[in-house]
């Protein structure tokens, strides 16, 4: 019997991770029963409430249940890969505990995969009904600003929420990189993929954990991770006002021969050496990103590190 391993990754959802637990169970009942084999792998990723000893229950209550908890906060990058490296399953998927992801749209996945011969199947919100509107104007403008500069095509509204065939997932956890963008990372390995779309739904419990600083420094991440451009951008402005300046200069030693007139005008020169500055700041620091990320690779420190499993309990 074919297995399905479910991934989820936790930070302080002891409210979420039960009501998750019971609605993947009524799913798996009424659409998998006696079909296909489950097992949960819920990945604590450093929690500060009691979402361990939440977990540490349900293992020893269902042998479904699997977790993984970390020494610390390593981020949900670090989680999913540390469950996709876990997983056992011949099918796997990456899921939300606080049911923003729909337990029931994981049948269709499945049926999509097993009869239409798709290698992977994602899930894009349509609406993002709930969100902030500044959050979700700058959400939009990400997609249409990094698919313009990668050759990776990414999805406007996709989630992490996919069922993956294991050749897909053996692709992902071979790429074993410190700087992770795994929504860049599962269309970079290609394969047949099919989007599902559905309404935004609300989280069941919790607040989220994902501030506007932290959606910033992730798009960033992922700008970086599969884009030189702004590399390109930078040397091209600089280029541009290597060009201006030489002609501002020719233009300021004709008007002093012809007329006459010596340079003057400090605060414009201000303004503009100011100007200057801050482009050549800006080109320095996307270089430092650039720089960062590199260093960050060739320390090859562990993506995360296992404190305890449910072996251990």
């Amino acid at each position: 019997m074919e297995k399905i391993s479910v991934i989820v990754s936790c930070y302080n959802e002891e409210e979420s991770l039960p009501l998750f637990y019971e609605e993947m169970e009524r799913v798996r009942k009424a659409d998998f029963e006696n079909e296909t084999e489950f097992e949960y792998i819920f990945v604590n990723d450093g929690s500060k409430d009691k979402t361990l000893e939440v977990m540490k229950k349900l293992a020893k209550e269902d042998s479904k249940v699997r977790f993984i908890s970390f020494s610390r906060n390593f981020g949900k990058e670090s989680a999913m890969l540390a469950g996709l490296e876990a997983a056992e399953g011949d099918y796997i998927t990456l899921m939300d505990a606080d049911l923003q992801d729909p337990p029931a749209l994981l049948r269709e996945m499945y049926d999509t995969i097993k009869k239409e011969g798709y290698d992977q199947v994602g899930t894009r919100r349509v609406t993002r009904k709930g969100e902030p509107p500044i959050r979700s104007f700058f959400a939009r403008m990400f997609y249409k600003l990094i698919n313009k500069m990668s050759n990776v095509e990414m999805v406007d509204g996709a989630r992490d929420y996919r069922l993956m065939t294991r050749q897909v997932v053996d692709s992902i956890i071979s790429m074993k990189e410190y700087n992770r963008f795994s929504k860049g990372l599962f269309s970079f390995v290609g394969y047949k993929t099919k989007w599902l779309e559905y309404e935004n739904v609300e989280r069941v419990a919790g607040e989220t954990k994902w501030s506007f600083w932290k959606l910033f420094k992730y798009a960033i991440e992922g700008i970086t991770a599969f884009s030189t451009v702004p590399l390109v951008i930078s040397s091209v402005i600089g280029l541009l006002f290597c060009l201006i300046s030489f002609l501002l200069i020719i233009l300021i030693i004709i008007k002093t021969l012809v007329l006459g007139d010596p340079t003057s005008g400090w605060p414009s020169m201000i303004c503009i050496i100011f100007f200057v500055s801050g482009i050549q700041l800006f080109s320095l620091g996307v270089i430092g990103q650039y720089l960062a990320k590199t260093y960050l690779e060739i320390k090859q420190r562990p993506i995360y590190i296992i404190k305890e499993t449910e072996k251990d309990i």
